[in-house]
C-alpha cells in the first residue's frame, strides 16, 4: 500500500535542460513536488536520443508521450510543467513568487543562467532566506572547462572510463558503455539537496551548492583512480595483496583479467561469474563438484585469492563450467554456498527472476514507456507510480491558481503580457 510520501511537503522549482534534470527525478519519485519551469519553446529533451515513443514523424501532442523521447518520459515523470518567459519582468516575478514557498531551486544547465535573469542565489534568498539553490552542470562552475559546451559521454571520457575503440576500417568510435556522470551526478546532487533541506528547516540557513557531472563520474570511479594514485608511491610503502605475493595488480577491475577463481566462465548455454576468492568458498565448490583434489592441489590463501595466472586450473574450470547450464550453476552455488552469479545483458536482464522480483516494470499504459521504479524498497508500503511526464506547460494555469493563488483575471493578464509564452 502507498504510504504518506517520504518527501511530502518538499517543493522544488526546476530550471533544467536535458539529462541533468534527473537530479529532481529521484526526489519526485520519493514524493517531492517538482515544478519544472520551461521556456515557451519547452525543454528540447523531448526530441533528443532514442527511442522515440510514438508513431514515426509524430509531433508532441496533447497526450503525453506522443512523439517524445524515452529520456524525457523517464526524467520528467512525476513532475509538473509550467511555462514562463523569465526574460519578461512579469515572468521573472512569477518565478520569485514560486520560490517564496519552495524549499529548493535547481539550475540544471550552465552555471549562472538564472543569475543572468536576476534569479540567482542572492536574488532568491531575498525572497526566501532559507532557499537551497543547487546548480548541476557538465564541468562545474569553476575551472578551465567550466564554460565548455558538452554532452553526457564527455564526463565519462574525461574521467577515464571510456577508451577509444576502432572498427574494421580503422575509424575511431565510441564503444558501448554504461554512462556514469549523467547518472551519478544527479544522485550525489539529490543527496546534497536533502542534507541542505534538513539544515535549512532546522536552522533557517540557506545553501548554495553546485555539482559537476564530470566530478561525479570521477568520484564514482574512486577505487581505480585512488589506486593509480597510491601506486605512485614506492613499493616499500604500497604493495599488492598478500595472496598475490604482494605483487601489484592493475588498478580496479583491470586486475581481474588474470584471475581464475574469480572469473567469467562459459556455461552450457551462456556465461556465469565465479567468485570463489575466499578459501572457504573455493573448498565448498571443489567438494560440491566431487573434485576435492582440486582444492588439495590449489588451496590458496584464506582471503582475496583469485589463483592469478594459474592456466592449468583455469583450463579445468573451463571444462567443468561448460558441463551445466547457467541456471544449474546458480542452483548449485546457492546449495553448496559458493558465489556464482548470472551474466546478463541489458536485453536479457528483464527475463531474470531476480530482476522481475525486485524491479517490476512501471507499465507503458501509465507512463507511455515501460520504466524501472526507484530502487529503494519501503517495508510495508510502496512508493506508488508517478504521473507521466508532462507536455510543455501542461500545469501552468493549475500551478498559478493552486500554488500561487492567482485569480483567473491575473492569469489572463499575465498571458496577454507574454509572461506565459506567446498567445495563440
Amino acid at each position: 500500500m502507498p504510504g504518506h510520501p517520504l518527501l511530502a511537503g518538499v517543493r522544488i522549482i526546476e530550471s533544467a535542460l536535458l539529462g541533468p534534470g534527473a537530479i529532481t527525478t529521484h526526489l519526485a519519485d520519493l514524493g517531492a513536488e517538482v515544478i519544472k519551469v520551461e521556456p515557451p519553446t519547452g525543454d528540447y529533451i523531448r526530441e533528443m536520443t532514442w527511442p522515440i515513443i510514438g508513431p514515426p514523424g509524430a509531433e508532441t501532442g496533447p497526450r503525453e508521450g506522443n512523439g517524445n523521447s524515452l529520456l524525457h518520459l523517464h526524467i520528467h515523470r512525476g513532475k509538473k510543467s509550467v511555462v514562463l518567459d523569465i526574460r519578461t519582468p512579469e515572468g521573472a516575478a512569477i518565478y520569485k513568487d514560486l520560490v517564496r514557498s519552495a524549499d529548493v531551486v535547481v539550475e540544471a544547465m550552465r552555471p549562472g543562467a538564472l543569475a543572468k535573469r536576476g534569479l540567482g542565489f542572492e536574488d532568491l534568498t531575498a525572497v526566501n532566506p532559507r532557499i537551497v539553490f543547487c546548480t548541476i552542470s557538465g564541468y562545474g562552475a569553476t575551472g578551465p572547462y567550466s564554460e565548455m559546451p558538452s554532452h553526457g559521454i564527455a564526463y565519462d571520457t574525461w574521467a577515464g572510463q571510456v577508451q577509444a575503440a576502432y572498427d574494421d576500417e580503422g575509424f575511431c568510435y565510441i564503444p558501448e558503455h554504461s554512462s556514469i556522470g549523467i547518472h551519478a551526478g544527479p544522485v550525489f546532487g539529490a543527496l546534497g539537496i536533502l542534507a541542505a533541506v534538513i539544515r535549512a528547516r532546522t536552522t533557517g540557513e540557506p545553501c548554495h551548492m553546485e555539482i559537476a557531472q564530470s566530478d561525479a563520474a570521477a568520484y564514482f570511479d574512486w577505487y581505480r583512480i585512488e589506486s593509480e594514485q597510491a601506486y605512485l608511491r614506492p613499493e616499500t610503502e604500497v604493495t599488492g595483496n598478500k595472496s598475490d605475493d604482494f605483487v601489484r595488480r592493475a588498478a580496479g577491475t583491470a586486475g581481474m583479467k588474470e584471475g581464475v577463481r574469480y572469473q567469467m566462465y562459459e556455461s552450457a548455454d551462456g556465461h556465469v561469474l565465479f567468485m570463489a576468492s575466499e578459501q572457504a568458498f573455493w573448498k565448498n565448490f571443489c567438494i560440491g563438484i566431487d573434485r576435492p583434489e582440486l582444492f588439495e592441489a590449489n588451496p590458496g590463501s584464506k582471503f582475496a585469492d583469485h589463483a592469478r595466472g594459474n592456466r592449468a586450473l583455469q583450463s579445468e574450470l573451463r571444462t567443468i563450467f561448460k558441463s551445466k547450464s547457467s541456471a544449474e550453476w546458480l542452483e548449485f552455488g546457492n546449495r553448496v554456498n559458493t558465489p556464482i552469479a548470472p551474466v546478463n545483458t541489458t536485453k536479457t536482464i528483464a527475463q531474470d527472476a531476480q530482476f522481475q522480483h525486485r524491479l517490476p516494470w512501471m507499465p507503458a499504459s501509465l507512463l507511455d514507456a515501460d520504466q524501472l521504479p526507484f530502487p529503494v524498497k519501503l517495508t510495508g508500503e510502496d512508493l506508488g507510480i508517478p504521473e507521466r511526464a508532462p507536455t510543455v506547460g501542461q500545469h501552468t494555469e493549475a500551478v498559478l491558481r493552486d500554488v500561487l493563488e492567482y485569480s483567473d483575471e491575473r492569469i489572463t493578464e499575465l498571458r496577454l503580457a507574454g509572461a506565459l509564452g506567446p498567445t495563440i
